[in-house]
């Protein structure tokens, strides 16, 4: 009998991880157990992934406020510092401004408007029109912004982040001063120590910052970018990625995790016989309808992957064909010249109209998204995804 299922997600339950534990006997012997339990068989390129905070947990890869602190005050001098896009977030950002704030007498909080970087909304694009405002030009402190929008609560969490930050700063012992802002050289106006917070338009915001003369540019990938005081850090990564841990500690980004998930594929090799893929996968790669967010405020969705997951989809659209080139045929005849079709494809279908509307975008993004929703955030308890079928088609 034909296959009648196509690419398969399942989430997979392991031990609780700590520090030190061995994830390539721990992921191996877990998605074999499940295989066993559930009664199904590993293929060559299925593609197990691991989130990455088991993987930072197991590395032990944390650090304190006060670490924050001290390389805050180190590379942008302690006196009055300008923070400028934040994105609103209790767990990736709030604890890592409690440290900055510690390492500064001043800081000139500047938050983008209407949204930050990945879609969290400070006010509506609806009020912005109805007051008038230019988000492009217009400059709003505390008070203006008040004045124009009052309180505004975040959508989900309910918390008014201007509030919230505010407090933050001021309960680490700074003076707290918030100005609304979309244009990087604005915050010169306040301070010539800057440091970026924006995740995805980092480089771009330094590159201006330079220009306009900034004395000291950092971005959140320059703090803890080495260890503190013995601290753990990610020296490509800095601070970006990271979340809250515990309310003085935060859980960095996984650090030299390619040997990680190279063993790890040598371990089911060894044991099954089997090529597996391996990934490591923070936030997927997509965005919420309701609350316009985008999920994506990790650096990249994969910090390592094996080489086999390197690449795009190159598939052709099912529909395109059915519709144009055999539009004529139907049943049998269909299913074999499409059939025909997939199997005579060229390795390289850039360009090809019979693959316009596949999803172009890297591999890794595409099947991290996948894992990140199979896994969820909350108390799922299944931190490693085995995906299988996912480079299966019509003809498999």
């Amino acid at each position: 009998m034909e296959r009648k299922v196509g690419t398969v997600s399942r989430g997979i339950r392991c031990p609780i991880i700590r520090q030190g534990d061995d994830l390539v006997d721990i992921t191996v012997t877990s998605v074999l157990e499940a295989a066993q339990s559930e009664g199904f068989e590993m293929r060559d390129r299925d593609v197990v992934s691991l989130t990455e905070s088991i993987v930072a947990r197991a590395q032990g890869n944390y650090a304190s406020v006060d670490d924050i602190a001290a390389d805050v005050k180190a590379k942008l001098g302690g006196e009055t510092i300008g923070v400028i896009f934040p994105i609103l977030s209790r767990n990736r950002f709030a604890i890592c401004l409690r440290g900055i704030a510690k390492g500064a007498k001043k800081v000139v909080l500047m938050l983008s408007y209407p949204s930050d970087e990945v879609g969290n909304s400070l006010v509506t694009l609806d009020q912005v029109d109805e007051a008038g405002i230019n988000p492009y030009s217009d400059v709003l402190d505390e008070a203006k912004y008040r004045e124009l929008f009052g309180e505004n609560k975040h959508e989900f969490t309910g918390v008014d982040y201007v509030a919230y930050y505010s407090d933050i700063i001021k309960e680490a012992g700074a003076e707290a001063e918030i100005i609304f802002a979309n244009q990087p050289k604005t915050i010169l106006e306040y301070t010539d120590c800057v440091l970026t917070c924006d995740i995805h338009t980092r480089a771009r915001t330094k590159r201006i910052l330079k220009a306009a003369g900034a004395k000291v540019i950092c971005g959140l990938d320059d703090i803890l970018n080495a260890p503190v005081n013995g601290s753990g850090c990610n020296e490509k990564y800095g601070l970006l990625g990271s979340n809250k841990s515990t309310e003085d500690t935060i859980k960095l980004f996984p650090r030299d995790c390619q040997g990680l998930v190279e063993d790890i594929q040598a371990e089911f090799l060894k044991r099954t016989g089997k090529h597996i893929e391996v990934m490591v996968y923070g936030d997927g790669a997509f965005k919420d309808p309701q609350g316009k967010i985008w999920e994506l405020a990790d650096p990249v969705v994969s910090p390592a992957h094996t080489s086999g997951l390197i690449g795009t989809p190159n598939e052709l659209k099912l529909k395109y064909l059915a519709d144009n080139d055999f539009k004529g045929l139907s049943g049998a005849e269909l299913k074999e010249a499409i059939s025909k079709s997939i199997k005579a494809k060229q390795d390289n279908l850039v360009g090809n109209m019979a693959s316009q509307g596949t999803t172009p975008r890297q591999l890794t993004d595409l099947i991290g998204s996948l894992c990140d929703l199979t896994s969820g955030s909350g108390d799922k308890g299944t931190p490693i995804i085995l995906v299988q079928g996912y480079f299966d088609n019509y003809t498999d």
